[in-house]
């Protein structure tokens, strides 16, 4: 694995780990020429698993695109860069067991997925995922969501 700060071939396991019910293994490695860390994941190849968009699109599944939107509701909060990464390694583990069956998710039960683990970790972005996810129209509806999260309405 080439190491991405040297570009040196020469790197050692430092740890491995199962990942989405033994269907990634996450490895720990270290650059043996400069010694920085880096983490690669390993995957098996098959039929790539689709989002169903709201219009009836289907298109491959992006963990970036999963991950951009999560890092940018918690941009500027207090989460490390390792919470995140473990937020959405959550929810691609749960939106493939979801879709186990079909090989597809939608985007509504993927966007409640996402929902659902930021509430939990930070309510602010919460609100900033909900507010593009939910498309709100108006200032009301913005109000709404926000009075509402001294109820626990989050299933």
């Amino acid at each position: 694995m080439r190491c991405p700060y040297c570009g040196s071939l020469d790197d050692k396991v430092i740890e491995s780990r199962t990942m989405a019910n033994g269907e990634s293994i996450r490895r720990r490695r270290e650059c043996v020429s400069c010694g920085y860390r880096f983490t690669s994941y390993e995957r098996i190849e098959e039929k790539p698993f689709m989002v169903v968009k709201r219009d009836g699109r289907r298109q491959p599944y992006d963990r970036k695109k999963l991950e951009k939107g999560i890092s940018r509701a918690l941009e500027k909060r207090p989460i490390s860069t390792n919470m995140v990464e473990n937020i959405v390694n959550d929810i691609e583990d749960q939106a493939i067991m979801k879709g186990k069956a079909s090989r597809e998710i939608s985007t509504a039960e993927l966007g409640e997925l996402v929902l659902k683990r930021i509430y939990e970790v930070d309510k602010v972005a919460y609100i900033r995922f909900a507010s593009v996810y939910k498309h709100f129209e108006n200032l009301d509806e913005f109000i709404n969501e926000v009075n509402s999260l001294g109820r626990d309405k989050i299933d």
